[in-house]
């Protein structure tokens, strides 16, 4: 990880870091000597070994933290990848990262590791991670098969769906407007996800929904060389779309619809 980048992501706490785009503290793992000397005692209890005043200790579960710690920092780095603190090209070891949120190796790299599958970065041997670059090109393309994915759902929708379920989304909606009004990237894409996802769910199956959901995430990465947020106003008329569906959808304007589906993917980000 070069300085800069390095410096952008330490906070004022060392024994507790974090991203700051995410503001999302992860917590600190428990040293191994500590670990081990609750393990013991844990078997002692189970053995009547505990004396008299001692309560016995529950056996650790660190399988379990691990995950829950591994969740956490996957939610951060994504984060950080839509913020564009980590940066498209640039290489970034699990230690160094590691070490900025306080926890050990491990959990960093089955994150990224996680993120190498979904795409957002690749393994670069002995080095670590690299964030993959992103040209225009593929963000079009993956407008084209959000497009092919999720209209003729929303079509179908618009035809069959009870016109009072609609407003069952409207916090969602509400919820964008919001989040683009901060001018957070981040923020916003959190939201625009919901509000797709809420959307998409009402078709029942929850497969379209996943894999919807991944090409929407995709979508956010920032271009290389591109801005490292959108500015707050294209934020603001893309949230703006959402609300006007939803007025479309409980309208049954069919023709409207479709114009705002077509016109929101156009342009996606």
């Amino acid at each position: 990880m070069n300085q800069g980048t390095q410096g952008s992501m330490e906070t004022g706490n060392p024994q507790r870091a974090q991203l700051s785009a995410g503001g999302m503290r992860v917590p600190q793992q428990p040293r191994a000597a500590d670990v081990d000397r609750r393990r013991d005692a844990a078997a002692g209890a189970v053995r009547g070994e505990h004396t008299h005043s001692e309560a016995p200790i529950p056996r650790p579960r660190p399988a379990v933290q691990r995950s829950s710690v591994r969740g956490q920092i996957l939610d951060a780095l994504r984060t950080a990848l839509v913020s564009g603190e980590l940066t498209p090209g640039e290489v970034y070891s699990a230690p160094a990262l590691g070490e900025r949120f306080g926890v050990s190796a491990t959990p960093v790299r089955e994150a990224m590791q996680q993120l190498a599958l979904e795409g957002a970065v690749e393994v670069v041997p002995n080095r670590g991670f690299r964030v993959i670059e992103r040209g225009a090109r593929e963000l079009a393309e993956l407008a084209e098969v959000r497009s092919l994915i999720e209209v003729p759902v929303m079509m179908r929708l618009a035809r069959s769906m009870p016109v009072e379920r609609w407003s069952d989304l409207r916090p969602l909606a509400e919820a964008t407007v919001r989040a683009a009004s901060s001018g957070c990237r981040a923020t916003y894409a959190e939201s625009d996800r919901a509000f797709h996802r809420g959307l998409l769910s009402l078709a029942g199956n929850d497969q379209l929904v996943q894999i919807a959901e991944d090409l929407h995430r995709r979508s956010q990465w920032p271009l290389v060389g591109g801005p490292a947020s959108p500015a707050r106003a294209e934020l603001l008329a893309d949230a703006a779309e959402h609300t006007a569906l939803l007025d479309a959808l409980t309208a049954r304007d069919l023709d409207v619809v479709r114009s705002l589906v077509g016109e929101h993917f156009a342009g996606a980000r």
